[in-house]
């Protein structure tokens, strides 16, 4: 009989909000992630798209252009590793990075 035991889980890592009253939907953009601390920058935040698969992107923000944040349900993998997931809500025209990480290596031609 194997025994599991549950494990925690880091804190999460942005505080969310009860719905803010002057926060309108028509002028934010909703983005879904695993948020995580800026690893230089404390002024902004990295949001992981989809922390558990290998061709994953992620997007940058600035913490003053996120006008809300809701915590979704928590994202298992098969392991039963789990990370935090959350929807910010962006407000337009803010500016943002969108970054697609590989790894270099020879690209090979058929012939």
């Amino acid at each position: 009989m194997t025994l599991t035991m549950l494990e925690t889980i880091d804190k999460f890592e942005i505080q969310t909000y009860k719905k803010s009253s002057h926060m309108d939907k028509k002028d934010h953009v909703p983005f879904s992630g695993s948020p995580k601390k800026h690893p230089w920058d404390p002024e902004k935040i990295i949001l992981i798209v989809d922390p558990f698969t290998a061709n994953t992107f992620y997007y940058e923000f600035k913490i003053t252009d996120i006008g809300f944040a809701e915590e979704l349900a928590s994202m298992n993998n098969i392991d039963g590793e789990s990370v935090s997931m959350a929807r910010i809500w962006v407000k337009k025209k803010s500016v943002a990075i969108q970054s697609t990480p590989f790894v270099v290596d020879t690209i090979r031609f058929f012939t």
